[in-house]
């Protein structure tokens, strides 16, 4: 079967592997499709985790701030 998406293979434990099904089962998906989501799900948060970080590494007490009007005029 030719498809466009690569296909990875993940090994769970059999208790991960039944809460898996059943909450695939719960919300009339597929477990393939459930662990797409949640994957998806984690790599979000993952970025959203990273992005923070470089967003406090770059926040500053006590310089100057601009309005969205000022830092997209021309004039400037």
């Amino acid at each position: 079967m030719i498809t466009k998406n690569p296909r990875i293979n993940v090994t769970f434990e059999e208790a991960t592997a039944n809460v898996l099904s059943q909450l695939a089962h719960q919300e009339h998906q597929s477990v393939a499709s459930l662990v797409r989501e949640l994957t998806l799900e984690a790599l979000e948060m993952r970025e959203d985790f990273y992005l923070s970080q470089v967003a406090e590494k770059l926040d500053k007490e006590g310089v100057k701030t601009y309005t969205h009007d000022e830092a997209w005029n021309d004039e400037a």
